[in-house]
């Protein structure tokens, strides 16, 4: 089993992957006590009559990973994730790298029908007839030396990667789909998918009131707590929770006094620099005009003018599309995008792309009174008026 340790080995291994179409791509990282991913372990594979595996181990003394990040961007050779999110996160924020071309095989097994969210377990023992053994996925990936045990887990997420990327690649081009993941990849190759904007960082916290000054503190306090957690590299949990913050909101503390009253914030977090950020935050929130306090986006009960009945009209065709094309019902369309189609709305994402061929014309054309679903056997089938 290969572990890579020196500079000189790994770019030796990346010139041999560049000779290939491809090269699978894992990591094992640990974000438990950080804000960014702690990069621990890069596993990478490619096939051929000499195909070759390795684990990086991107904490070895004095190792510089610039050989792999060539390789990533290197145009000729297609990098093959697994629910690659994660993963690209952590070069594109602590690198500025994002792997291209980029191949996901979790968003693939999606068009292929495979299911929502499949997991590469179920891909490597359909596909790659292959039992992953899953004693080392929580594990300390930081600690050293690494076991055997870890090793082989590790290493297992690329080898049979491999067969799974071949397999989906295969049925892809067959399906003459390749425009539909390519279209899905244009979103892991944005660097804005991982940029955490501090500003925009109260619209994750979920609340269910709508007062603008609560949600003038929210926001100020979310914004805080992402600058504090960036600065200092601690998980937003450390600096207070979101429920910590939703009692803070409704508070709106003016002294570290009306903090002590605060159930639910952390006694470091009472006094020193969190305090500060609290009590600043909560006085600029307040020194707001009500024409600057921010409002809630329209939610789809009580904006939205939905019509329960067509939406689940939408939700049938969905469906149907699903089951009789092979794609993941959640790939297509989300519930939230079939309520603001019913209501009227047609910035959807929903209705553009692939998803308008195979889905959004149709649901457009249910709207509008142009065709009727009908059941034909064990199948739910569209039909023109004019044809009925």
């Amino acid at each position: 089993m290969k572990t890579i340790t020196t500079t000189e080995a790994l770019a030796s291994f990346c010139a041999e992957a560049a000779k290939h179409p491809y090269v699978t791509v894992d990591t094992e990282f640990l974000r438990e006590r950080t804000y960014y991913a702690k990069l621990c372990l890069v596993q990478l594979a490619f096939s051929g009559p000499d195909a070759d595996a390795a684990l990086v181990d991107p904490l070895a003394d004095g190792i510089d990973l610039k050989p792999l990040y060539d390789l990533f961007l290197n145009p000729a050779v297609v990098k093959v994730f697994h629910a690659a999110r994660q993963d690209l996160e952590i070069f594109s924020v602590g690198q500025n790298v994002i792997p291209a071309p980029l191949f996901d095989t979790q968003v693939a097994a999606m068009v292929c029908g495979y299911g929502e969210q499949v997991s590469y377990e179920t891909l490597a023992r359909k596909i790659a007839k292959a039992d992953i053994d899953k004693t080392s996925r929580f594990t300390d990936w930081s600690r050293r030396p690494l076991s055997e045990a870890q090793k082989e887990y590790a290493l297992a997420d690329v080898t049979h990667l491999r067969q799974i990327y071949e397999n989906l690649s295969a049925q892809i081009a067959k399906s003459g789909r390749a425009a539909w993941v390519a279209e899905e990849m244009g979103v892991l190759n944005d660097p804005d998918t991982y940029r955490v904007d501090p500003e925009q960082a109260w619209l994750r916290v979920k609340t269910r009131t709508s007062s603008a000054k609560f949600l003038a503190v929210m926001k100020e306090l979310a914004r805080f707590r992402e600058e504090y957690a960036q600065a200092q590299d601690v998980p937003r949990s450390r600096v207070y929770k979101d429920d910590a913050m939703l009692e803070l909101a409704s508070l709106k503390p003016a002294t570290e006094d009306d903090l002590g009253t605060a159930r639910l914030l952390l006694r470091e977090a009472r006094r020193g620099p969190i305090a500060d950020g609290i009590l600043a935050a909560v006085k600029r929130a307040l020194a707001l005009r009500p024409d600057q306090m921010p409002r809630l986006a329209v939610e789809k009960d009580s904006a939205l003018q939905v019509n329960p009945a067509l939406a689940d009209l939408l939700r049938v065709l969905l469906k149907a599309r699903s089951e009789a094309e092979g794609v993941a019902q959640k790939l297509i369309a989300s519930s939230h995008d079939l309520d603001a189609i019913a209501a009227g709305q047609r910035d959807v994402a929903a209705l553009s792309g692939w998803r308008q061929e195979l889905f959004g014309d149709d649901a457009l054309a249910l709207c509008e009174g142009k065709i009727a679903l009908a059941a034909k056997g064990q199948n739910v089938v569209t039909i023109r008026l004019s044809e009925a």
